[in-house]
């Protein structure tokens, strides 16, 4: 061998330690990390009580608990009506202490017993409201109870707050 080529052999040499020497020092120092963990907190268990109500066929506040879907809730509220916007359901879920507002009573769709509920209206009103209603149309607006026979100013301003007219 020729001293050159006794150089290339002592460098290709050393370059194969320095290789091996490097590798075993990253080696040694490597050390797999612990798989990632992954958790999901479990949601809140649900249970109470819904108010349903707009473009359902009996609004009203049905019993609600964890895996009940908005189908189940539509369904137990007599389905929805022709003209209802599924594309715009709310929900709203009050803050602790916030005051519930009162479910409203649909003059315009209202049954008997319904109407029953409502402060001062008897068995004997309720059937006027209906019959009105049967007789004129719809209410335009929740004033014009007071012309239904029987029902007064004093009447509508115990109800007031309690119904509407909406279509």
């Amino acid at each position: 061998m020729t001293r050159s080529n006794k150089l290339w052999a002592s460098i290709i040499l050393l370059l194969i330690v320095v290789i091996v020497v490097g590798s075993i020092i990253i080696w040694s120092k490597y050390s797999p990390s612990q798989p990632i963990k992954v958790t999901i907190s479990p949601s809140p268990e649900i249970n109470g009580q819904i108010s349903v109500d707009g473009g359902v066929n009996v609004p009203g506040i049905y019993s609600l608990k964890s895996g009940d879907s908005i189908d189940a809730l539509l369904q137990a509220a007599g389905g929805t009506t022709a003209d209802a916007d599924l594309n715009r359901i709310k929900l709203h879920i009050p803050y602790t202490g916030e005051a519930d507002t009162p479910q409203k009573v649909n003059l315009n769709h209202a049954d008997a017993w319904l109407l029953q509920a409502l402060p001062g209206i008897g068995e004997t009103k309720a059937q006027a409201i209906i019959d009105y209603r049967q007789q004129n149309g719809q209410f335009r607006h929740i004033s014009e109870i007071t012309k239904v026979e029987g029902i007064g100013v004093t009447t509508y301003e115990k109800i007031k707050h309690l119904v509407t007219v909406s279509d």
